[in-house]
């Protein structure tokens, strides 16, 4: 119930934060801001520390230097992950020259995705995996994690699969902001994603002359 009540609220939100979305040329900065020593500070992804297909440990400080988007799947999903999965391909796909975009994608089974299973994940779709991460670490702390990226995932044996998840695609700054984000089953919403990470780009590009 915790997530579920949880998940509702951040939709709410993010439908809220993305109604003024195309009144300006920078992407806003979504998600409730919270007071820290009296001073009010942004949204902002935790440090996280997880195992990629090589079984070799990956934090999020090494992404600092990139723009990323993220989603949280399982391999042996058998509703929304392959929708959500062509969707990340297409944005694998648009940027797989440009080394200031990278991918994430993050298990919500890591019993049964362990780094060799994701490593074959990843070669059946035909990736670079220096490119699209594929990430294994602790059940719970998953879970956790996937708040903070404003989607829901949880064990639910009453669903196809086990697992009760939703599909979003994240968007996340070298900040560690959530920027923009799309529904991962809705093809139509994807070119507006890719729009919006060439954005931040030039963003970036033109704060660094």
């Amino acid at each position: 119930m915790k997530y579920i009540n949880t998940f509702v609220f951040l939709s709410l939100l993010l439908l809220i934060c993305s109604c003024g979305q195309k009144q300006t040329e920078s992407l806003p900065i979504l998600g409730k801001k919270k007071i820290v020593e009296g001073i009010e500070v942004d949204h902002q992804i935790p440090d996280w520390t997880f195992l990629n297909q090589d079984s070799l440990p990956v934090t999020n400080k090494d992404l600092a230097d990139v723009v990323y988007v993220s989603d949280f799947f399982f391999r042996s999903c058998p509703t929304i992950c392959p929708k959500t999965m062509r969707e990340m391909k297409r944005v694998y796909t648009e940027f797989k020259d440009n080394p200031q975009v990278k991918l994430v994608s993050f298990t919500i089974d890591p019993k049964r995705d362990t780094p060799s299973k994701l490593k074959q994940y990843a070669s059946n779709l035909q990736v670079n995996v220096n490119k699209w991460w594929f990430l294994q670490g602790d059940k719970e702390e998953t879970y956790d994690l996937a708040l903070d990226y404003f989607n829901t995932a949880y064990e639910d044996e009453d669903v196809p699969g086990g697992f009760n998840h939703s599909g979003k695609l994240i968007l996340t700054d070298k900040n560690g902001h959530i920027r923009s984000f799309s529904e991962g089953t809705d093809p139509e919403e994807t070119p507006k994603l890719i729009n919006d990470i060439k954005t931040l780009l030039k963003e970036y590009n033109t704060n660094e002359k």
